[in-house]
């Protein structure tokens, strides 16, 4: 388990445990999976938000800017992360979220997310936008607006992906790594495969597993690194961002039952089904030996859950 300290906390120079997983299926095909534990980071600054708002915030801080304005979804992982590294570091934050009949009643919100109720309880204000104008959220009209109304912070794109980010998840990798012949990682915006891709040996093989449909993924990949050492395998998303169906929360629960390790099921729920099914179809020759990283999301669970109790659907076991 990964020891933190409060104190300087973003200064640090985490090294997550490689766990090796057990099971029947990587036995008969002659493969070796680890799981790096980047998800024992933290509990909301966890895995790839981590590494992705690291240097950041001490970019923040050399600007000497005194607040930081940020993108999300009404269950984004960067959001809370970010709100949380916020206060941890002295900087006030805001969240531009997705969706502005969230903001009709925000107490009735906040009771029924728990992903920006955390948020808001670490001091994030919020302007709720509709789907429309928060389309726009790259544009310079937009910015300059919210400049007008925020003041001069520091901008972190949606998924806290730029080169920043990329930067510091190019140390998720350390030299006890360079044994393995792949690394896999799920995918949202691009910023963590990158790091990954930037940081891997002539040797080894980066797999992207992307949460969302769309063949948008490589150009954004390609905008952070000039290898081509990579692919993608774009058939695991089970429907796009957040969708899920009953053999997915099955597959969580029983990798949690057989393996001790809870996956979240927008990110590396999907990927673990995707690797699983890759060795069963003999994706990967015997004696491959593979790193998937756990890149955090375990907060995000509460409310899918409280979703799935609604629809009357399985839930996940935490």
């Amino acid at each position: 388990m990964l020891q933190t300290i409060e104190n300087n906390f973003f200064s640090q120079d985490f090294v997550a445990e490689n766990q090796q997983i057990e099971l029947p299926i990587l036995k008969e095909k002659q493969i070796e999976l680890f799981i790096k534990r980047e998800d024992l980071i933290h509990p909301f600054v966890s895995g790839n938000k981590f590494r992705k708002l690291k240097y950041n915030l001490a970019e923040a801080k050399k600007l000497k800017k005194k607040s930081i304005l940020t993108f999300g979804g009404a269950f984004s992982n960067h959001i809370v992360a970010t709100a949380v590294a916020g206060k941890m570091e002295g900087f006030a934050t805001v969240g531009i979220i997705r969706g502005d009949e969230l903001g009709k009643n925000l107490k009735e919100t906040l009771a029924n997310n728990a992903t920006l109720n955390e948020a808001h309880k670490n001091g994030m204000k919020f302007q709720f936008v509709d789907r429309t104008i928060y389309r726009q959220k790259n544009s310079f009209g937009f910015i300059e607006k919210l400049k007008n109304r925020y003041g001069d912070f520091y901008l972190i794109p949606e998924g806290g992906t730029n080169c920043l980010a990329v930067d510091g998840c190019q140390e998720i990798l350390t030299k006890q790594d360079t044994d393995f012949d792949y690394i896999c990682s799920s995918i949202g915006t691009g910023g963590t495969i990158a790091g990954l891709i930037n940081a891997s040996k002539k040797n080894q093989k980066i797999i992207g597993f992307p949460a969302l449909k769309g063949g948008f993924l490589k150009d954004e990949i390609s905008k952070f690194t000039t290898k081509r050492n990579w692919k993608l395998h774009v058939n695991y998303h089970f429907g796009g961002y957040a969708k899920h169906n009953n053999e997915l929360i099955d597959f969580i629960n029983d990798f949690k039952n057989k393996t001790g390790i809870l996956l979240d099921p927008v990110y590396t729920g999907k990927m673990l089904f995707g690797i699983l099914d890759l060795v069963a179809k003999d994706n990967f020759k015997a004696g491959s030996k593979l790193l998937a990283i756990h890149t955090g999301g375990i907060q995000g669970i509460t409310g899918f859950n409280k979703t799935l109790k609604e629809k009357q659907e399985q839930i996940i076991n935490v």
